[in-house]
């Protein structure tokens, strides 16, 4: 069953032309930012210090977002050239933000779920939800930024 075809046809073009620019990266910003406060929160709930490698999920996620959103996506649609370079680009990028929440879930089961000297899980589940919610923040700021051209942003 489509349920596009219960939306009228001004609301989705409504929609995809004014609510999804304006809103889009404010979203994105807002993902990014509960990121961040997930760990700063874990980091300052912890009597221990955080040893620095248990920080990089985080900064590889924060690398790969901008990695992601460095090329406009009118060069993904050009010539065979171009088009082979920018989508080479994105496919790096996505091997690091994968390897961001691999990294991070590793750093989880190894520094606490199998450490029998951690006294909170919490840093590990934080860092599993800055990565998660880093890259997904890069993914709507991605889909839902407008084209340079002035056009409608992708339709989700």
């Amino acid at each position: 069953m489509r349920f596009d075809l219960l939306v009228p046809e001004d609301v989705k073009e409504f929609v995809s032309e004014r609510l999804v620019p304006e809103y889009g990266p404010m979203i994105a910003g807002g993902l990014f930012g509960a990121g961040w406060w997930f760990w700063v929160d874990a980091v300052c709930s912890v009597d221990s210090k955080i040893p620095f490698p248990q920080w990089l999920p985080g900064f590889a996620a924060t690398i790969a977002i901008v990695m992601i959103n460095m090329m406009s996506r009118d060069e993904y649609e050009y010539d065979e050239g171009t088009e082979c370079r920018a989508k080479s680009w994105l496919f790096i990028s996505y091997i690091v933000s994968f390897g961001a929440v691999v990294s991070s879930v590793v750093v989880l089961i190894e520094g606490y779920a199998k450490n029998p000297d951690a006294t909170s899980l919490w840093p590990g589940v934080a860092g599993i939800f800055q990565t998660v919610l880093i890259l997904a923040s890069g993914l709507v700021f991605f889909t839902t930024r407008a084209r340079s051209r002035g056009d409608a942003p992708m339709s989700l």
